[in-house]
């Protein structure tokens, strides 16, 4: 059992329930509507709910909020199954479905007709709707919320055999239509709808509502704890007032906590969706896409997302987290375990005139500057090199450390070049610089005592892998996409640019999904969907900088 100081309140209150023995065992429950990817704020909840559990030697269970069939795939149940594995959980043999309790709930249903306190209505939505009244007036009785027993038995049965078209009848709670809780007046509990259903077939024609199969779902599990976020904290009464009426054998208790809100994204299914339709992103699994498939394709390491939501801490009140946040959780992951390569993203040709032609060197590189276990690997060294445009400057200022007309630099784990001669085409466009190298000045022979203050990178152009490299960044351009009218108007456009990059030969060996640090560019990956041996494609994870750091801030403060 975990006694660590500084436990969030959900924790508290565990360690608290086992000390007093009120539990001797946590039983927790993730439980996803498959209908849709999940996303970085089921993070949270993912590691919270199995979290505790794995703290307190407890269970944890998996269960498939399943009741809404129109909107179901199995294609969105291998994703959360997916998903959940990724970052670390396992459920055992605790994957469960609110359809396997499909019978139980009926039966719980009639239960509630025969005590009196729920109705077969006749009313349509829109008169349901305008029934229950506003925030600031109460709603008014269906007029067939005093049918008999007898009545409400008889077409509560008739609907389940299909008898009536959807929407004609729904199952409602009888509460108190004059209560300031809307959920509590008179809420659905049952609504028909002929649908096949992915697990049932056409076994049923009539689904529980979420408010009703959810909290009986977690009694019937054992469930202890059933986590939460803030937006079901007004569901609570009703959650409590199914269960004070069926009294089942074991009651649990709904504790709510924050969302996690990540500035530049938006969480909604249905928005997710819409970027989706709209060809604005290729898929759940865009690397844009703040779902977990996203992120994984994206090159997010899972301990990076885990240890994310443990330093955004469980608390009750909602908060919107800076994506740098984030992005400096991936980076302090990957920069211990991703080795280090050489790539060019946008090539600028050097050829090394007094170089011999067709000569070939090979120069050692270490695979990571601070681990040596790492190991090193050999770099092809050769007359003709493909530099970043970036690295070159014609009219340079005074303190630009890199190429420049009669300015010398040193290539990394090569020689010290100068340039002698710029070459453009017809529009005056650099294409080509004409260089020297100092054949006493390679890395590591210690043989000159010469030094310059600028190094960059390089690849040799007979060795270099072309690729396909993915440039990502921020979906939109204000914090919180959810408060304009249409956030479609605030997208990024320039949220994915797309190069054609050269990278050194070692490269080619990466496996699908395989992380990796291009010096003095950033984190990328090889794309796990389209990546190939005969067609790279890479992702940039993050910069090794985070350049958004003052802009986001003081978007933040002003929003």
């Amino acid at each position: 059992m975990s006694d660590a100081p500084g436990r969030d309140f959900i924790r508290q209150i565990i360690f608290e329930d086992l000390e007093s023995g009120k539990h001797d065992e946590i039983v927790t429950r993730f439980p996803p509507e498959p209908n849709g990817y999940l996303h970085i704020g089921h993070v949270m909840s993912i590691c919270l709910n199995f979290g505790v559990g794995e703290e307190n030697d407890g269970r944890t269970f998996l269960r498939y909020d399943d009741t809404n069939p129109g909107k179901e795939k199995q294609e969105y149940v291998d994703a959360i199954e997916r998903d959940v594995h990724w970052l670390g959980f396992d459920w055992g043999d605790r994957l469960t479905h609110a359809s396997d309790y499909f019978e139980r709930l009926y039966e719980s249903a009639e239960k509630l007709i025969e005590l009196g306190v729920a109705y077969v209505d006749d009313l349509s939505a829109e008169e349901i709707r305008e029934y229950r009244g506003t925030l600031t007036e109460p709603g008014k009785n269906s007029p067939y919320r005093d049918r008999s027993v007898e009545e409400n038995i008889d077409l509560f049965r008739r609907m389940r055999a299909g008898e009536f078209e959807d929407g004609t009848h729904v199952l409602r709670a009888k509460i108190d239509m004059a209560s300031p809780n809307m959920n509590m007046r008179d809420p659905t509990i049952y609504r028909i709808r002929h649908l096949d259903h992915q697990r049932t077939g056409d076994k049923w024609c009539i689904y529980p509502m979420y408010d009703y199969a959810h909290g009986l779902s977690d009694a019937y599990e054992g469930i202890t704890h059933s986590l939460c976020t803030l937006e079901f904290e007004d569901h609570r009464p009703l959650y409590d007032w199914f269960l004070d009426q069926l009294k089942p054998e074991h009651r649990p208790r709904q504790i709510e906590f924050s969302r996690l809100n990540l500035a530049y994204t938006i969480t909604s299914k249905r928005k997710l969706g819409l970027l989706i339709e709209n060809d604005v992103v290729s898929g759940w699994d865009d690397p844009r896409m703040p779902t977990i498939a996203g992120m994984r394709r994206r090159g997010y390491p899972a301990l990076a997302l885990r240890d994310f939501v443990k330093r955004a801490g469980v608390t009750k009140k909602d908060k919107l987290i800076e994506m740098s946040a984030l992005e400096n959780c991936v980076r302090e992951d990957l920069g211990d375990i991703a080795e280090r390569r050489m790539a060019v993203l946008r090539p600028l040709k050097v050829v090394l005139t007094n170089y011999p032609e067709g000569q070939v060197e090979m120069m050692e590189a270490m695979n990571h500057p601070n681990n040596p276990d790492m190991g090193t690997r050999e770099i092809p060294f050769s007359r003709e090199l493909w530099i970043e445009q970036d690295d070159f400057m014609e009219e340079a200022p005074r303190k630009f450390f890199r190429l420049k007309p009669g300015g010398e630099v040193r290539l990394r784990f090569g020689y010290i070049i100068k340039c002698e001669e710029v070459i453009k085409d017809a529009d005056g466009k650099v294409i080509e610089l004409r260089c020297s190298y100092d054949p006493e000045t390679r890395s590591g022979t210690g043989t000159s005592e010469r030094k310059v203050k600028g190094t960059i990178h390089w690849v040799s152009a007979s060795h270099g892998i072309p690729a396909m490299v993915r440039l990502y960044d921020r979906l939109f351009t204000i914090p919180d996409p959810n408060t304009v009218d249409d956030f479609m108007e605030v997208l990024n456009p320039d949220s994915l640019e797309t190069v054609d990059a050269i990278l050194e030969p070692a490269l080619a060996d990466l496996g699908s999904g395989e992380a990796i640090q291009f010096e003095r560019l950033g984190y990328f990956c090889t794309d796990s969907t389209e990546h190939s041996a005969d067609a790279a494609v890479f992702n940039r994870i993050v910069t090794l900088r985070d350049s958004w750091a003052k802009i986001e801030k003081q978007a933040m403060q002003s929003g």
